[in-house]
C-alpha cells in the first residue's frame, strides 16, 4: 500500500506508466519500420533508379547520418523546451518524409528523405526514452525501456513482413508504396500522445515547481507531492560540458563505445540483410524468409533480455552479450561457405544473443547521467554511435564487392569484441539504485 511518504520510484506500475510506455515505445516501433524498409526493397530501387554501388550505400547510410544530427538536436530541444513539446516533432517528420517517398524519381531525392526520416529518429531518442525513465518506478525501469528495444525490433520484422506483402501483390511500382506505407504508422503514433503530461523532473529541474507538483498529483494522485520525488529541489545551473569536465566524461565514453559497437553489425545487417544472405549463398525464399526469421529472433533476444535484465544485472547481461553475438560473426566468416541452415543457425545465434546489448542502448544512457543533461547524453550517445553505423553500412556493399562476405563477417565480429571490451572495463551495475542514485558519480 503506498503512502504520502512513499517515493514514487517504489510504488507499483500503474495504468499512466503502461500507457506513456506505449507511447513512447510506438516511436521505437516507427524507428525499426522506417529504418529497415529500405532493406526489404534495396534490390527493387536499385534497379528502378538505376543504383551503383556507391549510391547504394549512400542511401543506405543516409538515415544513420540524419541520426547524427537529430540526436543532438532532439537532445538540445528536449532541454532547452521541454520532452512533451518535442515528443511530436518525430511523428510530424515520420509522416511527410515517408509520404514523399512515394514520388521521388531519383537517387537524390531518396537520400534527402531517407536523411529527414533520419532526423526525426535522432530526435525521438533523447526525448522517448527521458521522459518515459522520468516516470518510471525505480524495479520497472530496465524492463520498460528495454520494452523499447524490443518494440524497435518490432517494427522491423513489420517492414520485414508488410514489404514483402507490398512487393508480393503491388506490382512493378510497389516499392513505392513499401517506401511509403510508415505514413500510417507516424499518424496513429502522433494521436496516440495526445494528452501526455510534461516531466516534473524535467519542470523540476527548470525552477517550475508548481507545475511539477501538479503533474505528480494528475499522475500519481493527491497525496502524492514534491517531497515523493527523489530528486534535488535546489540545483545550481550546470552546463553539459562542465559536467562532463566534473566526472562524467568516463560515462559518456562507455556509453558511446559499447552504443556503437553494438549497432554497426545489426545496421549494416538490417541495411543490407537480403543482399548478405545472398553473398552467404542464401538465394530466393530461403534469403527472404531468412530475413524474417532473424528479425523475429532479434525480437526474441530483446524479451528475453527485458525479462531477466533485473535478474542477472546490467553489466553481466552486456558482457555475455558481446561475447556470444561476436563469436556467432566470428563463425559466420570462417563457415561463410556451409549449408543454408548453419548460415541461418549462426546467423539466429547472432541476433538471440545481440540483444542483451541493445536493450541497454536505451537503459545505460537514462540511468547513468543527471536530469539536467540526460536527453543531452542520450542525443550525444545516439549521434556519435551512429557516426560508426553510417560508416559501416556505407561500406557494406565495398566490403562485399572488394574483400568478399568472410572478411566483411569477420570485421563485424572485431567490431563486437571491441564492444565486449569496453563492457568487462567499464560497465557499471544500476539495477538496485533510483535514478538520482544510478545517475549520481557517488
Amino acid at each position: 500500500m503506498t503512502t504520502s511518504s512513499t517515493s514514487i520510484e517504489d510504488i507499483p506500475i500503474n495504468s499512466f506508466h503502461k500507457l506513456l510506455t506505449i507511447r513512447s515505445g510506438g516511436g521505437s516501433f516507427v524507428d525499426g519500420y522506417v529504418l529497415s524498409i529500405i532493406g526489404v526493397v534495396m534490390v527493387q530501387v536499385t534497379t528502378a533508379l538505376n543504383l551503383s554501388s556507391f549510391w547504394q550505400g549512400l542511401i543506405a547510410a543516409s538515415a544513420l547520418v540524419g541520426i547524427f544530427f537529430g540526436g543532438f538536436l532532439g537532445g538540445w530541444l528536449s532541454e532547452r523546451f521541454g520532452r512533451k513539446r518535442i515528443f511530436f516533432v518525430g511523428p510530424v517528420l515520420f509522416m511527410l518524409a515517408s509520404l514523399a517517398q512515394y514520388w521521388l524519381d531519383s537517387c537524390q531525392e531518396l537520400f534527402i528523405l531517407r536523411f529527414i526520416i533520419g532526423v526525426a529518429v535522432g530526435i525521438e531518442y533523447p526525448v522517448a526514452t527521458a521522459l518515459l525513465v522520468e516516470f518510471l518506478p525505480k524495479r520497472c525501469r530496465g524492463p520498460r525501456l528495454a520494452t523499447l528495444t524490443i518494440l524497435w525490433f518490432a517494427g522491423a520484422a513489420a517492414a520485414y513482413v508488410v514489404g514483402e506483402v507490398i512487393l508480393r501483390l503491388g506490382g512493378e511500382e510497389a516499392w513505392r508504396l513499401v517506401l511509403a506505407s510508415a505514413v500510417v504508422i507516424g499518424v496513429l503514433l502522433f494521436l496516440l500522445r495526445l494528452g501526455t503530461p510534461e516531466s516534473p523532473r524535467w519542470l523540476l529541474s527548470k525552477g517550475r515547481a508548481a507545475e511539477a507538483e501538479r503533474v505528480i498529483k494528475s499522475v500519481y494522485g493527491p497525496d502524492f507531492s514534491l517531497g515523493n520525488l527523489p530528486e534535488q529541489q535546489e540545483r545550481k545551473p550546470l552546463s553539459f560540458w562542465h559536467l562532463l569536465h566534473s566526472g562524467y566524461g568516463k560515462r559518456m565514453l562507455f556509453v558511446t563505445a559499447f552504443w556503437t559497437c553494438s549497432v554497426i553489425p545489426v545496421f549494416a545487417v538490417y541495411a543490407f540483410a537480403t543482399t548478405v544472405l545472398h553473398a552467404l549463398n542464401l538465394k530466393g525464399d530461403w534469403a527472404s524468409f531468412g530475413s524474417v526469421g532473424i528479425t523475429l529472433l532479434f525480437v526474441l533476444g530483446c524479451v528475453l533480455a527485458t525479462r531477466m535484465i533485473n535478474t542477472i544485472g546490467r553489466r553481466s547481461m552486456l558482457i555475455y552479450s558481446f561475447l556470444w553475438s561476436g563469436l556467432a560473426l566470428l563463425g559466420l566468416g570462417a563457415c561463410h561457405a556451409s549449408s543454408p541452415l548453419l548460415i541461418l543457425f549462426l546467423f539466429g545465434t547472432y541476433a538471440l544473443f545481440i540483444g542483451g546489448a541493445q536493450v541497454l542502448t536505451l537503459v545505460y544512457p537514462n540511468e547513468l547521467f543527471p536530469t539536467e543533461i540526460r536527453t543531452f547524453a542520450v542525443g550525444i550517445g545516439t549521434s556519435l554511435s551512429r557516426i560508426g553505423a553510417a560508416v559501416g553500412t556505407y561500406l557494406v556493399p565495398v566490403s562485399l564487392q572488394t574483400f568478399g562476405i568472410a572478411t566483411t563477417m569477420y570485421a563485424a565480429a572485431v567490431v563486437t569484441l571491441v564492444g565486449l571490451l569496453f563492457a568487462m572495463v567499464l560497465a557499471p551495475e544500476t539495477r538496485s539504485l533510483n535514478l538520482q542514485q544510478a545517475a549520481s558519480l557517488t
